[in-house]
């Protein structure tokens, strides 16, 4: 069964160069990106995001972080994406997570932990809904049969 995710690339990779090794590791793993764009969040899209942080004391300071810089918004599909693309980016603490995962390879911050991943099936649908539109995501299955099928003419 395949199942999507999403994953925000944010600020701090961008502006470290960390982009690509980020996203080869989920290719690498063997997950299929169906959409990427690279993007400036707005202040509205980041309250709709973060809404469950709005309010604590230190969603201002998220909101100016992920607002600051392009981010880099991605969907991964594959069997468990969710579950699977959350062990690979490691807990949100990056002094806590584990070796070899992204954040316990790169991060040594809570706030500035290089990556957001949906922590749910249900929410992984709203999160991709709010950062793509339909149209902007690629279904491999039907272009490979469009390409095996395709006519020479």
């Amino acid at each position: 069964m395949r199942e999507r995710t999403l994953i925000l690339i944010k600020p701090d990779a961008i502006n470290r160069g960390l982009a690509g090794e980020i996203i080869s590791r989920f290719e690498k793993k063997g997950l299929k990106i169906v959409g990427m764009k690279m993007m400036k969040m707005s202040e509205e899209k980041a309250r709709e995001h973060y809404s469950h942080h709005v309010g604590k004391p230190f969603y201002p300071d998220l909101e100016k972080f992920m607002t600051s810089m392009p981010i880099i918004a991605l969907v991964v599909e594959g069997r468990n994406a969710v579950d699977v693309v959350r062990r690979i980016v490691g807990s949100t603490n990056g002094r806590e997570a584990e070796p070899g995962s992204i954040r316990g390879d790169y991060s040594m911050s809570v706030s500035k932990n290089l990556i957001h991943a949906s922590d749910s099936k249900e929410n992984a649908e709203k999160e991709i809904k709010r950062f793509f539109k339909e149209d902007e995501l690629f279904d491999y299955r039907l272009a490979y049969e469009d390409f095996l099928y395709a006519s020479d003419e």
